[in-house]
């Protein structure tokens, strides 16, 4: 029998063992200004949280840290910290190719675009074809579309194809259309517009036939770049919209070679991809990609008056938009993907778009149930009195603060000021019980989350603008906010068990940034800046000094 002098001596030996080595292989973040969203909707502060082996998070902290020793130890020097933000709606791969080709977001004028496109031929004299993105008829003095003319007097000799920023309308110059097979007795198809070079919706296929393929490389290459820009901005998680099968297979690829950094749930378009995924798979590559929906469109988008109104456009009254689908085309579409086991998420604009498409979400919710979590991707113009069926249904808003910033000019000039009581409703949205999930819908706005969270708040532009607010009554707190665009945007994509907040046995995805988010003023706010991300407990992102996020604007 040991003396109890040794059993002093062989406990203070295993103590100072324990001590001289790490005993607990966890990462310890500490000395942080946490601030997430509880279960609840309101806002929770933390001091740190632990990390496991596997990346994910095993305890929050709220005051000292244990008094054990970690494996590694991440000092935040009292910075903000907050859940990786995620965006329920964004385009991928576009992101990608819109910062690699023409940039024409911003262009002030005609002349303006002109230039552009005349120094980014002179600097690319190789492409066969130009391709760009980002014009704006809104932003010129004249707001007229431009025209294959306007694109002839700059480059006359090779195609040209430029994309509204909606996405749904371009415009091309003379050889573009030649290279189409497009002449002055071509007739737009249903559901599309052709008029003096531009091509509306579904006419854009007359022309997009004809533009070259991406290869492999390059369809790597603009996932590489998208990854770049979202992850300095805090974008850990998208709602990836619009997934080709080219898109889908770039994924993969980036997935195997260990690659995919931010967590993307695919909502897939095109025959091809649905007969090549013909069901969602589970999650991919430690939860960073899983095909889990399919993507309809309702109508066009307002810019382009291609949105589909209850009534005529109050600035083009022989118009109310295009209808893509009759209300049985679209059930059954609809019902197809649901039989599949896909969740269905539909572009729906026009406040006649909507409320079509909140019938059809009505009927499959009594065949197949609530928990489908139906979505209407950006539910931007609605009739008031169609609010209160979301949430019976199950149907989820899918919207885009900066939308109502970006639009709210045009938007009084297509409505007329007495039919905008629904318009960008998200206050209207929760108040009558239904899911909000919040994005961008990049490339049409930029991918940063920040002047998104600020439009929320405030119904203001990053001037200011407004005063007061745009509809205020309309306004979210900014706990409601940040919920949409963590846990809200998380439950939409079937992700709530993953990401959308740090809780134990969800992935350690956060940010740190370089303020108090709850401290300050909302254009403050809109200007945040990331300084790290980290995706399951790994940082992919770090802020240079003074540096700027890599990508094209703000």
């Amino acid at each position: 029998m040991l003396s109890l002098r040794a059993m002093r001596i062989t406990f203070l030996a295993l103590a100072a063992a324990l001590l001289a080595s790490p005993a607990w292989p966890d990462t310890l973040v500490t000395n942080v200004n946490g601030i997430q969203t509880d279960e609840h909707g309101e806002v929770q502060h933390f001091s740190g949280l632990i990390v496991g082996e596997d990346g994910k998070v095993s305890r929050l902290l709220v005051g000292p840290p244990p008094p054990i020793a970690f494996a590694h130890t991440i000092d935040g020097h009292g910075r903000t910290l907050l859940p990786g933000l995620i965006d329920a709606h964004g385009h991928v791969i576009d992101l990608g190719f819109a910062a690699l080709r023409l940039d024409a977001t911003g262009a002030r004028s005609i002349g303006e675009l002109q230039q552009r496109i005349r120094d980014y031929a002179a600097a690319h004299p190789k492409n066969s074809w130009i391709l760009g993105f980002g014009w704006n008829q809104e932003l010129w003095p004249d707001k007229r579309f431009p025209t294959a003319a306007d694109l002839d007097a700059v480059v006359p000799d090779r195609p040209v194809v430029l994309e509204r920023v909606d996405g749904h309308a371009i415009v091309a110059n003379s050889a573009a259309m030649k290279a189409a097979g497009v002449t002055a007795e071509t007739k737009a198809p249903p559901g599309g517009e052709i008029h003096d070079g531009v091509f509306v919706d579904h006419a854009r296929s007359l022309v997009d036939k004809a533009i070259p393929t991406p290869t492999a490389a390059q369809q790597d290459q603009a996932l590489a770049k998208t990854q770049e820009i979202l992850l300095g901005y805090g974008v850990t998680g998208v709602g990836s919209m619009s997934t080709s099968l080219a898109d889908w297979n770039a994924f993969r690829r980036a997935g195997s070679a260990g690659r995919l950094n931010v967590r993307l749930m695919s909502y897939l378009i095109g025959p091809a991809a649905m007969n090549a995924v013909p069901r969602p798979t589970p999650w991919l590559y430690n939860d960073r990609l899983r095909a889990v929906g399919i993507k309809l469109f309702a109508d066009g988008a307002l810019g382009s008056r291609g949105a589909w109104l209850k009534q005529p456009y109050a600035d083009k009254p022989d118009t109310r938009g295009l209808q893509f689908h009759s209300d049985a085309e679209i059930l059954g579409l609809a019902d197809r993907a649901a039989a599949a086991g896909f969740q269905v998420a539909t572009h729906a604009i026009g406040d006649a778009a909507n409320a079509q498409i909140i019938s059809t979400y009505e009927q499959l919710s009594k065949k197949y149930g609530r928990d489908r979590r139906w979505r209407i991707e950006h539910f931007q113009i609605v009739d008031p009195a169609d609010i209160p069926r979301l949430a019976p249904a199950g149907i989820i808003a899918s919207m885009q603060p900066t939308h109502q910033t970006s639009d709210r000019l045009m938007a009084e000039k297509r409505l007329g000021p007495n039919r905008l009581a629904g318009a960008y409703a998200w206050q209207s949205v929760l108040k009558s019980g239904a899911r909000l999930a919040f994005g961008t819908d990049f490339p049409v706005e930029s991918p940063n989350p920040f002047p998104g969270l600020s439009a929320a708040v405030s119904r203001q532009d990053m001037e200011g603008q407004p005063p007061g607010g745009w509809i205020p009554s309309e306004r979210l707190t900014f706990e409601q906010a940040l919920g949409a665009y963590t846990r809200g945007a998380a439950y939409a994509g079937f992700a709530e068990h993953q990401i959308g907040a740090l809780e134990p046995g969800k992935w350690a995805d956060f940010i740190i940034i370089d303020r108090d988010p709850t401290k300050i003023d909302a254009q403050s706010l809109g200007r945040t800046q990331v300084l790290e991300t980290w995706v399951g407990g790994k940082k992919v992102f770090s802020r240079a000094p003074s540096a700027s996020p890599p990508e094209r604007g703000q």
